[in-house]
């Protein structure tokens, strides 16, 4: 038995274990949402959500799709437009842009963002792009906060107006490139955060994201701490706060295509309770995301558990001795997809030989950092049978 956590811990790894187990002017306007909606918005979670299937016209799922959200790394999809904006085949991108271009779209690169903003105008960027593909909601940074870029004012629906444009306006060049990075998204984020949350970690692939996330989480993960996102500065009145956008609450949001020929047009931008972990954020997101109606989307197999335990590590084999391949955020919820005995590992008072096949992280965990209570996950196949390579106990 390993769920003998102490006080609010095991509260919460207990309501863990219960969750995870249960346009463009220039385009036509879209239709409408259907009367129900599927979407499941964990407590605590501000959530706007617009989910567009490319292929009948319609949105599947819209709430609250016109609040407004500080964009977070989001906006660098605007920052990448303005700098193409009709760069054709005869205008290839220069080798010095390609090198800031490509990591602020995989890796969410924060010095390449910083880079656009200060040398193409700052807001007069998200000016000239909302003009230029008739966004409704968003906005620049407020007043006294013209140099954060992350502070944008942006929408769900906004979001998937721009990603419409990519897909069906943009010059092919423009098209191809930013796709071909957001296909390209790096599990380690610049800022060593863990960025595969979301579609990314719903979804089997073909996909393709740009995610964001801002705000003071407890911990990153893939060994990081402190602070998420752009530098976060205090408003002029030490409220944090300003009145288009919350700037208080941690922001997490996974926007992006799923399925083949970019069928379907996912954005979700959610704001959390202040204090919330990063690991928490992670899983509450990946929960809302699991439960959209995503056309042309097919889910992992495998089941879902929490897990407890900081910057758990993620190992090539069944054995602590074996390469890292990640570490976990703490608390997050992680998709097993086979088991396998491998070596004990001890964290007093519990002990365990078997070890989780995590297929989205391409590692094993021991199942000692697992919420369950029994050492061999109840439901989860031994790996072997399924073309994991299968260990013997150690």
């Amino acid at each position: 038995m390993r769920l003998l956590l102490r006080g609010a811990a095991a509260l919460a790894t207990l309501a863990t274990v219960a969750s995870l187990t249960g346009g463009a002017a220039a385009l036509p306007r879209p239709g409408t949402a259907p009367a129900t909606q599927a979407a499941r918005i964990p407590d605590g979670v501000t959530a706007g959500i617009a989910v567009f299937d490319r292929r009948t016209g319609t949105f599947t799922e819209q709430v609250a799709e016109s609040a407004r959200f500080r964009s977070a790394s989001v906006v660098k999809l605007l920052l990448a437009l303005d700098f193409l904006w009709e760069r054709g085949p005869g205008h290839p991108i220069p080798e010095a842009d390609r090198a800031l271009l490509e990591p602020m779209l995989r890796s969410s690169d924060d010095k390449a963002a910083n880079h656009y903003w200060s040398e193409y105008g700052g807001s007069a960027i998200i000016d000239r792009m909302t003009a230029r593909l008739g966004l409704r909601d968003t906005a620049p940074p407020p007043a006294g906060y013209e140099g954060y870029w992350g502070y944008t004012a942006l929408s769900a629906r906004d979001t998937v107006a721009i990603y419409r444009y990519i897909l069906d306006e943009a010059p092919a060049p423009v098209r191809d490139f930013v796709m071909d990075n957001l296909r390209r998204s790096t599990r380690c984020a610049s800022d060593s955060f863990d960025q595969h949350f979301g579609i990314a970690g719903s979804f089997d692939r073909p996909w393709a994201v740009k995610q964001g996330w801002s705000g003071e989480y407890a911990r990153g993960t893939c060994g990081a701490s402190a602070t998420a996102g752009e530098a976060e500065p205090a408003a002029a009145d030490g409220s944090r706060t300003a009145a288009r956008v919350d700037l208080t609450r941690p922001a997490l949001h996974t926007t992006g295509t799923v399925g083949a020929d970019d069928r379907t047009i996912v954005a979700v931008l959610t704001l959390h309770p202040v204090g919330t972990s990063y690991g928490k954020a992670y899983t509450d997101l990946g929960l809302l995301t699991r439960s959209l109606d995503v056309p042309g989307g097919v889910r992992p197999a495998g089941a879902w558990f929490g897990t407890w335990g900081e910057f758990v590590n993620v190992r090539k084999g069944p054995a602590t001795g074996d390469a890292r391949v990640t570490r976990l955020p703490a608390g997050v919820g992680v998709l097993v997809g086979c088991q396998t005995p491998g070596q004990v590992v001890s964290v007093p008072p519990y002990t365990n030989e078997w070890w989780a096949y995590l297929p989205q992280y391409g590692g094993y965990i021991s199942n000692v950092y697992i919420s369950s209570p029994d050492n061999r996950l109840p439901g989860v196949p031994e790996c072997g049978s399924g073309g994991q390579r299968s260990y013997s106990a150690r």
